[in-house]
């Protein structure tokens, strides 16, 4: 779990830097204003960061509970 919730902070921060960069036109149209598939995209990568971290979390309780039992 703590592994996940580090790659998702890695890959999902990743993949928004990358989105924001984009320059095929996909993310942005030719006035530089946000397409529908940056919006859809950036949605995606921001639910799975928040995810990602709520399972590392969960993950990061459990080994300190096993810590305090040991």
């Amino acid at each position: 779990m703590l592994a996940f919730g580090a790659w998702s902070w890695v890959i999902w921060i990743t993949f928004a830097k990358n989105l924001w960069k984009d320059g095929s036109g996909l993310a942005f149209d030719d006035a530089g204003d946000p397409t529908a598939y940056f919006w859809v995209h950036l949605a995606l990568a921001i639910t799975s960061f928040l995810l990602g971290t709520a399972v590392g979390l969960i993950g990061l309780r459990g080994v300190r509970a096993l810590r305090r039992s040991s």
